[in-house]
């Protein structure tokens, strides 16, 4: 009896030794996930640099909420929307794969060199990734309840209808021909474009709040860049499925066209500052990966350097779109995330190469753009970016203004709660404890309490502070003299506690 049932096991371990699958492929897009799940504190750090003093920490709590919920999501019937293969009508799944049921050993419907199980948990970090750009919308005004509801409902009627047209066999997309590599469509325009159609929604931050506005933490910025940068790699190079040339190739176009965008947004500030901005070299460099994200495994090495400069250029004016249309889209995703896709999809149509889309050994008789003479690409790119975003803004801004008018579900905070930050009256908590010192000073010193006048401080709002006297008080502690018949006392005064010595 115990022979056969150790028989038993070693047929069944044998069995899965020689599964159809390399292991070399699952290992690396397992690695690749997890790489992708590492950009969204990648983002929430970008957030929060980005934000004044007064709601960073919300920002970070609002991406790290929305990956939660997304996970949820894309569990709960997500996944199945997107990606069930029985689902014919072009548009969205259905709910074969409702709580990944029958997800498991089949080759995934992406790629035959990967589990469906494996894939199912790949496409979830894209979508996680998404939604963590989209919250950047509610940055210092709107409240993150409401955001979160948002979240699961956008996941549902935007995104899982977005993945769906190109990388689903078939959505329309898929079938008419467009070349979407990682996610130009449903990443980057569904996160531009939705992000921006919620700001439009919530409205402008009010006028002193938009006075002499600036990242409050440069350092978290150029953090936030740097782990975006590292978690793309995964992200476009583990887009070809397997550990093999055309994910190299992903990388290489990833990783040229980020530096040229850097340094070309960066040359444009200074030609109009004189400063080398930290800030304009991390926008540049994001907005080529946004280009690379539909285009890296697609293209050759020579026209991800062209594919760099121009994003770095043309996302660069693309943030003046925000005040010729009167949206307060405050971390520019629109110029960011939407035209940096765009452009990503429009390079399709010139640059693809078949020879490049035939290094993963499994996509070997796809067309190219106009390098392989396929001259109707380019009209097939453009009718793909104005259908995505097309349905993103209109679809987007309705689901929005439909849970404004829920009662408690209001998308915006009271004029005073954005006076005071969202850190203080959402979410309870500060990114930076000097914050709350600055508020409540006397109540970790050993100077006692007293009561004094309030004197405005010259960082202003912009640092965080609340123009309430009751929390900025000038104390004066009166000790006696050591010697104890002297009847003079001593007044020493308190420092200020300003938050720019703190």
């Amino acid at each position: 009896m115990v022979q056969s049932v150790s028989e038993v096991l070693n047929a069944i371990l044998h069995k899965r030794d020689i599964t159809q699958f390399d292991r070399g492929d699952v290992s690396f897009i397992i690695v690749a996930g997890a790489m992708v799940s590492f950009m969204i504190p990648g983002l929430a750090f970008l957030y929060s640099g980005l934000a004044r003093r007064k709601s960073a920490l919300s920002l970070i709590w609002a991406v790290t909420a929305s990956n939660a919920i997304c996970i949820f999501q894309w569990y709960f019937w997500g996944y199945s929307l997107a990606f069930s293969p029985t689902a014919t009508n072009g548009f969205i799944g259905n709910l074969a794969h409702f709580g990944l049921m029958g997800v498991l050993g089949d080759p995934s419907p992406g790629s035959p060199l990967i589990p469906d199980l494996l894939y199912a948990f790949y496409q979830m970090e894209f979508a996680c990734v998404t939604v963590g750009i989209l919250v950047g919308g509610i940055a210092e005004r709107g409240r993150v309840l409401p955001a979160i509801i948002f979240t699961f409902l956008w996941m549902t009627l935007v995104y899982c209808p977005l993945a769906c047209w190109p990388w689903n066999v078939n959505g329309w997309a898929f079938k008419y021909g467009v070349l979407d590599y990682a996610g130009g469509g449903p990443v980057e325009i569904g996160s531009g474009i939705g992000g921006f159609a919620y700001a439009w929604v919530l409205g402008r931050r009010q006028e002193k709040e938009l006075l002499n506005f600036r990242p409050h933490n440069v350092s978290m910025v150029n953090l936030g860049t740097f782990i975006l940068w590292f978690g793309w790699l995964g992200f476009n190079g583990g887009s070809a499925f397997g550990a093999n040339l055309r994910a190299i190739m992903a990388i290489w176009n990833s990783m040229l066209a980020a530096a040229f965008g850097g340094v070309v947004w960066c040359l444009l500030d200074y030609r109009l500052e004189r400063k080398y901005t930290m800030v304009g070299f991390c926008s540049g460099t994001i907005a080529g990966l946004v280009a690379a994200t539909p285009a890296s495994g697609f293209i050759d090495p020579w026209a991800a350097v062209i594919m760099g400069i121009i994003s770095g250029a043309v996302c660069n004016y693309a943030t003046k779109a925000k005040s010729l249309l009167g949206v307060d889209d405050a971390l520019d995703l629109f110029a960011e995330h939407a035209v940096g896709g765009m452009l990503g999809l429009l390079m399709n149509g010139f640059f693809a190469s078949r020879s490049i889309i035939a290094l993963d050994g499994v996509n070997t008789n796809v067309p190219g753009g106009w390098v392989d003479h396929n001259w109707k690409q380019l009209y097939i790119q453009i009718a793909y970016i104005f259908a995505t975003c097309s349905y993103t803004f209109v679809v987007t801004a309705l689901l929005a203004k439909c849970i404004d008018i829920i009662p408690g579900l209001q998308l915006r905070t009271t004029a005073e709660g954005e006076k005071l930050g969202l850190d203080e009256v959402e979410i309870g908590e500060f990114a930076n404890d000097y914050i709350e010192v600055r508020r409540d000073f006397m109540d970790w010193t050993a100077f006692g309490n007293g009561v004094g006048t309030h004197q405005p401080s010259a960082a202003g709002d912009r640092h965080g502070q609340p123009n309430l006297a009751q929390h900025d008080q000038q104390q004066t502690l009166h000790t006696e003299e050591p010697n104890s018949d002297s009847a003079d006392e001593k007044v020493p005064e308190l420092p200020q506690a300003d938050a720019t010595t703190l």
